[in-house]
């Protein structure tokens, strides 16, 4: 096989692919042979790079409206997804149920709609971006890291499911990326500066995670080469989860 088109021949649909983690998987697929269908609200950067399907994941009749446009598929990369800043004390229940119904919910969406399709694949895949959220306490991101709990819950569960349908399941947990998504978090505090400086203090590598580096590691999973990992978590976290260095 060769190594730089792995996906020849393979269909994916990246959810969110209109920037940031999204967008460069999308790019990073189509390079390496995949047709692509990037599936959100707007367009974004797309391009050529992928078929536009306007989709909102947080809304189930548009989700089947987007994977009826899609008539055969090999691989899902289950992006997208929104936060919130606040603690359990300070998060009203508006803000909970928005973010679960697109974080959690949305991933079941077009997981759902996407198996009848994967199922027919030889080659069949679903890759979830997580967070090191998931596993690291992080302040002030209790309605994002609970999702991202259930994300990487949800990623075991549906790899065992899905063996008999030969679908693998896996995620990716990246830690603070360097995207316009992190951007616009960035610019509601009082000092973006100095909260990006934070942020890359956080990790021990002391930098923000690129997204090319996250989109990489979600294309290893979803390569065909790796057709024996399956209910795997890869960490692309800077060294955040696992590593204490002495100040």
């Amino acid at each position: 096989m060769n190594y730089g088109k792995d996906f020849d021949g393979l269909t994916a649909a990246v959810t969110g692919a209109g920037s940031g983690i999204g967008l460069a998987t999308a790019q990073m697929l189509q390079v390496r042979g995949a047709k692509v269908f990037g599936l959100d609200l707007n367009e974004g950067e797309m391009g050529q790079v992928a078929q536009w399907i306007q989709c909102d994941i947080g809304d189930a009749e548009s989700v089947n409206k987007a994977f009826s446009q899609i008539s055969s598929l090999d691989i899902l990369i289950n992006n997208a997804g929104i936060s919130a800043v606040g603690t359990v004390e300070t998060s009203p229940d508006e803000d909970w149920t928005r973010v679960l119904n697109v974080n959690v919910v949305g991933l079941v969406r077009t997981s759902r709609a996407a198996l009848p399709l994967l199922r027919k694949s030889k080659h069949a895949a679903i890759v979830n971006t997580c967070s090191v959220a998931a596993t690291a306490g992080i302040p002030k991101r209790a309605i994002y890291s609970a999702t991202k709990g259930a994300v990487l819950s949800l990623t075991l569960a549906m790899a065992n499911d899905h063996l008999v349908d030969g679908v693998r399941v896996n995620c990716v947990n990246p830690g603070t990326a360097d995207t316009p998504w992190v951007k616009r978090l960035l610019d509601q505090a009082a000092n973006p500066a100095a909260e990006r400086t934070a942020l890359e203090a956080r990790q021990p590598m002391g930098r923000l995670v690129s997204a090319d580096e996250v989109a990489s590691a979600i294309c290893y999973l979803a390569s065909p080469m790796q057709s024996s990992t399956t209910g795997t978590s890869l960490a692309v976290d800077g060294g955040m989860q696992g590593l204490r260095i002495p100040k």
